[in-house]
């Protein structure tokens, strides 16, 4: 069990560091990863916008975040919910299959972003 806790502890450590370099070199440069849904369709996925709305949280502007994607805004408690679920499973029995009610909420999850993906580009449009 502590090793894997310590495996999940240094993945988050490099998903950490990994994001806070995304977040160094784009604010540098000026240079961010493009949508491909976007480039291609002209339209927004319901990730658009999570970039601007992470670096919003990080300066804890709420509003900046809420006006660069506010579904993810509203969604992101139930995603770290469940992959905080995920985690502890996995940390306590060592298994990485999702339980029946996980692989439900990941649906529910993903049915409510693309409901959201739908729903901004025929308002916003």
């Amino acid at each position: 069990m502590r090793r894997r806790l310590f495996r999940v502890l240094r993945g988050l450590g490099i998903v950490l560091l990994l994001g806070l370099a995304y977040a160094l070199w784009g604010t540098v440069t000026g240079l961010w990863l493009p949508c491909p849904f976007h480039a291609l369709t002209g339209l927004e996925c319901p990730g658009c916008g999570v970039t601007r709305m992470c670096l919003a949280l990080l300066r804890l502007d709420f509003a900046g975040a809420w006006a660069a994607n506010p579904g993810l805004l509203l969604l992101s408690p139930l995603i770290l919910a469940l992959a905080g679920w995920q985690v502890s499973d996995f940390i306590r029995t060592g298994s990485r299959r999702p339980s029946r009610g996980q692989r439900a909420l990941g649906w529910v999850l993903v049915g409510l972003a693309v409901g959201y993906g739908i729903l901004r580009n025929c308002i916003c449009t």
